[in-house]
């Protein structure tokens, strides 16, 4: 069976639960994006939070500048830019002063934000974030493309003769990538304008999971009408995905953060009302296993997982597991690494090489080794010594010419 190709990285938002020293919060999350980048992970996305006490991070271009001299390779985002929070310019000249500190690592993530208190406290209606996100979004991109000054008024923001004077440092540009959940507009946005999508599989506790193959024809449908083609490479998943010796292991390292999780940001903060869903005290790891959003289990058990929602999406290019601080540091730290040795690999192509050596050397070990016993034995000949026995069998298999 041919396994589909997949990059594997994180979307850390970060949701820690209350109690913890903020510092040391930080330097956790600096921590883990160091362990991915020496793991070989391709990307991590860090969040912007301003309220509700789980999120931690407010600047992630801030802690990104820091992330890159802590990295070598790892591509870091915005997971993400709340657009309508900023001045566009502002967006665009940090991403691009970023871009040149990682040496084109940096990758834009942008949305319209999920927390409505954080646009209460800007004054920002829920109402208008959307029609703001894209208002913003078309005058960072014309920044970001540079060939012209860039003029636009809006009832939030001016830009008059407007260009940076900082380029992209990669002659591609950078790579703007915007978030979606449920409904149309930010996939439409994504065809429209050849943005990449960063798409949420795992539902919300007692929801059902998005109809995802839907989703990416949103973005067909609207690249279609642009002029433009949809690439499912570029589309990001973000799932919920822990790795452990086995899946009842598993289970328990999660059993206490999820619930925490659950209960304490979705229930306390969100206002979702956990109860009503009917999950009983202590099993809410098996609700999230058992509605789709989370995969959890042995290295075999996840790849499962992981193939499953590739062809119930119809593809995708780069699966992005979730921070969510269910599990314990060293914990969380073990299954990305188990992530990065047993699971990855089946979908990146670097065991590819060494099956097919394995069956030929296998297909062919009975001609390998009668050549063997024959150089063997000719050294005894050529010595005027009679070769001793051999004390095990021929290995059946082709018989050297």
């Amino acid at each position: 069976m041919t396994r589909p190709r997949i990059r594997f990285g994180a979307f850390i938002s970060p949701l820690h639960p209350p109690g913890e020293n903020p510092t040391l919060q930080l330097w956790r999350d600096l921590e883990l994006v160091q362990w991915l980048d020496e793991l070989g992970l391709a990307e991590a996305w860090i969040g912007e939070h301003h309220s509700g006490g789980w999120g931690t991070i407010s600047s992630p271009e801030v802690f990104l500048a820091a992330a890159a001299e802590r990295t070598r390779h790892i591509r870091l985002g915005t997971g993400v830019t709340s657009l309508p929070y900023h001045h566009p310019f502002h967006v665009a000249s940090r991403i691009v002063q970023l871009d040149h500190q990682t040496r084109g690592r940096v990758l834009l993530g942008v949305g319209a934000g999920s927390a409505p208190a954080d646009a209460h406290m800007l004054g920002i209606a829920p109402g208008e974030q959307r029609r703001m996100t894209a208002e913003s979004l078309e005058a960072v991109l014309g920044l970001l493309d540079g060939r012209a000054p860039v003029n636009r008024t809006t009832d939030w923001f001016t830009l008059r003769d407007a260009r940076l004077q900082h380029r992209p440092y990669s002659p591609g540009g950078i790579e703007v990538a915007i978030s979606s959940a449920a409904s149309p507009y930010s996939m439409q946005l994504a065809g429209r304008h050849g943005l990449s999508p960063l798409s949420f599989a795992s539902p919300r506790p007692g929801g059902t999971p998005p109809d995802l193959r839907r989703q990416w024809a949103y973005a067909e449908e609207a690249a279609a009408e642009a002029g433009r083609t949809a690439n499912r490479a570029d589309w990001r998943l973000v799932v919920n995905v822990y790795v452990g010796a086995s899946r009842a292991e598993a289970m328990e390292d999660l059993r206490e953060g999820a619930a925490q999780w659950m209960r304490g940001y979705f229930g306390d903060i969100v206002g979702l009302p956990v109860d009503a869903l009917g999950i009983a005290p202590g099993r809410e790891i098996e609700a999230l296993v058992e509605s789709g959003a989370a995969i959890v289990g042995s290295p075999d058990e996840v790849a499962a997982g992981i193939e499953e929602l590739y062809e119930s999406s119809g593809g995708f290019g780069t699966l992005l597991v979730t921070g969510a601080d269910w599990a314990s540091r060293e914990n969380t730290k073990r299954s990305f690494e188990r992530l990065a040795r047993f699971v990855a690999p089946r979908f990146d192509g670097s065991l590819e090489g060494f099956a097919e050596s394995r069956a030929w050397v296998q297909a062919n070990r009975g001609e390998f080794v009668a050549q063997a016993i024959g150089a063997f034995q000719k050294a005894f000949t050529d010595s005027g010594v009679e070769a001793p026995a051999l004390p095990v069998p021929m290995p059946a298999g082709p018989t050297p010419h």
